[in-house]
């Protein structure tokens, strides 16, 4: 991985009381930020530990000093070094008068995003969160290179405090090939965002932290026209988003819904609910857990229903170790509802069969005389038919189940599945479990025949995915 970070000309601004010590600093290459405040001591921020850099406390001067070498600061309280990366950010008194100075260093990272290059040749549009100062514009950055460089995109970056691509009318050289389109005002960049889509021809537009509702929407307009969105937004993981009702409609929105009486009966669930109010405006989720863990949700849309739904969402962890391997793991759907696993289902199914008083019990009274030579022969076959079934091919009897949502879920999970609506020729019965409560003579047929029974709280392709995805394993 190679860095460039131009330190010295951080260093250069800084009082000459600190300079030295800076420059002789056994940890500077991992240097974060240097804080200056009026009347204390300068600090020295790494990514393990704060350090004092002097036993005298910040002046007028020393802050005067650094001042003067710098470009003026924006109305976002932000300046830049020509041609550098770094970031000085103000603190200002009642009166306006800068009295502390956040100095934080700015380093292109050549490298950082090998273990997430497939995801950008796919083409779509990633939403980039993690809390600050994780390195999620070091990150942009380097993906506004790869897709300009390497994959010969078109590529804008709507650059707000010139953090990206440096504090100069040249953009800095980790841009690579890829254009900058500054912004005035931080008021205006939703603005800015629209008129790089219409003035620019982009196929790839790059933003870097969206705070506000006109900006989201403005991101949900550029993805609705076809342009290729890479944005990061401030936000700890996917959940923490869609609680944010400012950038809530960066994945779709959040409304309430009031259902029916008889469908929230159905569905098991309260009248009033939460669910997402239209598409996305991303397809993918990053969430920067640290530096080198990233959590991905390859399917945004899906994930923000399961939160919806009170479950977890499946997600894939990349782990870059230091050595250099990569390790991918995916976690397993873990569903907060009653059928938390096959075993509990057919437990309480069983259960429930069972408290059914005695009228319902007279309508199964013919399954019951049955003799035990026809049901044996029965079993025989269904188990022959098992047998000279396909390898790998599961038959499935659908039971107030949408039989689109079955194969599009097997299809995710690249399941092979057939449907039938003859239970002899079936393995797996998969029925809506308040509807299975109703049909005893269902319930008991599956068990005479030694089918197993599968149910789901809810007709959604989250619920139907986590029994396919147990049934393949």
């Amino acid at each position: 991985m190679h860095i460039k970070e131009d330190l010295a000309r951080l260093v250069e601004i800084l009082p000459k009381s600190i300079q030295e010590t800076i420059n002789e600093h056994p940890d500077k290459d991992i240097l974060i930020e240097i804080i200056m405040d009026l009347g204390r001591r300068p600090e020295a921020r790494f990514p393990t530990h704060p350090e004092y850099l002097s036993p005298n406390v910040i002046t007028w001067q020393d802050l005067d000093y650094s001042i003067k070498r710098l470009s003026r600061f924006a109305d976002d309280n932000r300046a830049g070094i020509e041609r550098t990366l770094h970031r000085i950010s103000c603190i200002r008194n009642r009166q306006g008068l800068v009295i502390g100075l956040t100095c934080r260093v700015g380093r292109a990272m050549y490298g950082t995003i090998n273990s997430i290059r497939d995801l950008l040749e796919s083409g779509k549009s990633i939403l980039i969160l993690g809390k600050p100062g994780v390195g999620k514009t070091t990150m942009v950055r380097e993906i506004a290179r790869v897709l300009a460089n390497e994959m010969e995109k078109r590529v804008v970056i709507i650059d707000t405090s010139n953090e990206i691509a440096g504090d100069s009318d040249v953009p800095h050289i980790g841009i690579g090939r890829a254009r900058r389109m500054q912004v005035s005002r931080t008021d205006l960049q939703h603005k800015v965002m629209i008129e790089a889509v219409e003035n620019h021809m982009p196929e790839v537009i790059v933003i870097d932290e969206i705070g506000t509702e006109l900006e989201a929407r403005a991101a949900q307009t550029i993805a609705e026209r076809g342009v290729q969105l890479i944005g990061t937004a401030h936000g700890n993981y996917l959940g923490s988003l869609i609680k944010n009702p400012t950038l809530s409609d960066l994945v779709g929105g959040i409304q309430y819904v009031t259902l029916s009486d008889e469908e929230a009966r159905r569905r098991g669930t309260q009248k009033s609910i939460l669910e997402r109010k239209g598409p996305s405006a991303f397809q993918l989720a990053i969430e920067i857990n640290d530096r080198l863990v990233w959590t991905i949700h390859e399917r945004i849309e899906e994930s923000v229903d399961m939160i919806l739904q009170g479950m977890d969402p499946k997600q894939q962890v990349r782990d870059l170790s230091d050595g250099g391997q990569l390790k991918i793991s995916l976690k397993k759907l873990d569903l907060v509802n009653e059928n938390k696993s096959i075993a509990n289902n057919s437990t309480k199914l069983n259960k429930a069969w069972r408290r059914l008083d005695k009228t319902k019990m007279n309508h199964v009274k013919l399954l019951k005389t049955e003799d035990n030579n026809s049901l044996d022969s029965q079993r025989e076959n269904n188990s022959s038919k098992m047998i000279q079934s396909k390898p790998n091919v599961v038959s499935i009897f659908t039971y107030s189940v949408s039989n689109n949502l079955v194969r599009k879920c097997s299809q995710s999970l690249s399941l092979d599945i057939k449907l039938t609506e003859n239970m002899n020729e079936a393995e797996i019965v998969l029925g809506l479990k308040s509807h299975l409560k109703d049909n005893l003579l269902l319930v008991l047929s599956a068990k005479k025949l030694g089918i197993p029974i599968y149910s789901i709280q809810k007709n959604t392709m989250p619920q139907i995915t986590q029994i396919l995805s147990d049934i393949a394993q």
